[in-house]
């Protein structure tokens, strides 16, 4: 089934969607084929974990929604795969991320307020991911990613990833501190300003 998609700021391109039964977790999965995966050497693919508030409602706290948009294009560019993940969160759910939400506006950073609720870190795990990319034919690809356990997991579960392509970095006044987590505590591959210059984003 195809799918046009349009973007706020015009953008509109058209992918096949993609269903699956039988995935590990049981969940809704979608996958989203664009462009010809079969041009380039190896499809890019995109794990995009489902974000409610930054996807849909354009929540400024995260960068998902920005990636989302960023990722779309360039994989409809080079031809391959977002696999649009039912993993709101960080896999800990949608109440459980607004509850989150509120002791980072105390203090804690993403991932301790997940612990200070008793959930795990991150609770991602991406064996559902590898199901599809070998339901799709997938043998080897280019991993669309800042995060470091996304190519590890796939890895370990017997996906070729080729090469790891980084996103965009999209640091605002709102989300620079979930980023900066994300660099320190995961090992994301984002570069951000020095917190001398932090002024210059919130404006």
């Amino acid at each position: 089934m195809t799918i046009p998609l349009r973007f706020a700021d015009g953008y509109e391109v058209t992918a096949e969607a993609v269903t699956f039964h039988g995935l590990a977790d049981g969940k809704e999965h979608v996958a989203l084929v664009l462009g010809d995966p079969t041009m380039a050497p190896a499809p890019l693919v995109r794990l995009h974990s489902e974000c409610l508030t930054g996807d849909v409602f354009g929540s400024a706290r995260c960068d998902c929604g920005p990636q989302l948009r960023e990722a779309v294009e360039r994989i409809a560019t080079t031809g391959g795969i977002l696999l649009y993940l039912r993993q709101e969160g960080r896999g800990i759910g949608l109440y459980n991320k607004l509850d989150a939400y509120a002791l980072q506006d105390a203090g804690l950073d993403t991932y301790e307020a997940n612990t200070a609720l008793g959930l795990p870190e991150d609770g991602r795990d991406y064996t559902a991911a590898a199901q599809m990319l070998s339901a799709l034919g997938i043998d080897e690809l280019d991993l669309l990613t800042n995060n470091p356990d996304k190519a590890g997991q796939l890895r370990e579960l017997g996906v070729p990833v080729r090469f790891v392509r980084p996103t965009g970095v999209f640091a605002t006044g709102s989300n620079v501190r979930y980023l900066r987590a994300k660099a320190q505590h995961t090992h994301h591959t984002i570069a951000l300003p020095e917190p001398v210059g932090l002024a210059a984003l919130a404006g």
